[in-house]
């Protein structure tokens, strides 16, 4: 199980950042992502980290103002959000891949447990 928090409404240039917590299966060795679903778009990759931490991926759109981390003792993945843009406004999804000890990917078909999004919207 994926649960996502800290979603809210924040001024353009504002922080936010979002947690996902998991329990009940492997996730401390699983690459963890995150993903985003705007207003009548599709849903799109965002960052994603290895399981140990040692690699992350961005989208180019929020490459260099999103930072992706993970805490396997806690069992949390992180997604701190700076400099954020009207255009960041989606539901943030939270998601685990399908094996364990797998590469980094941003491809949403790898990603086999989702949590139920939180939303973020960011206002001009």
């Amino acid at each position: 199980q994926l649960v996502e928090s800290g979603g809210g409404l924040v001024q353009a240039g504002g922080s936010l950042r979002l947690s996902c917590a998991a329990s009940g299966r492997t996730f401390s060795i699983r690459t963890m992502g995150w993903f985003r679903q705007g207003p009548g778009k599709e849903r799109e990759f965002v960052a994603a980290i290895t399981w140990s931490g040692d690699d992350t991926k961005y989208a180019y759109s929020v490459k260099g103002r999103f930072t992706i981390s993970r805490d396997n003792a806690k069992n949390t993945t992180d997604l701190q959000m700076n400099s954020l843009k009207p255009e960041d406004t989606a539901v943030y999804y939270c998601a685990a891949d399908g094996g364990t000890y797998t590469r980094i990917t941003d491809d949403r078909r790898a990603y086999k447990h989702w949590g139920q999004g939180t939303q973020v919207t960011v206002s001009p």
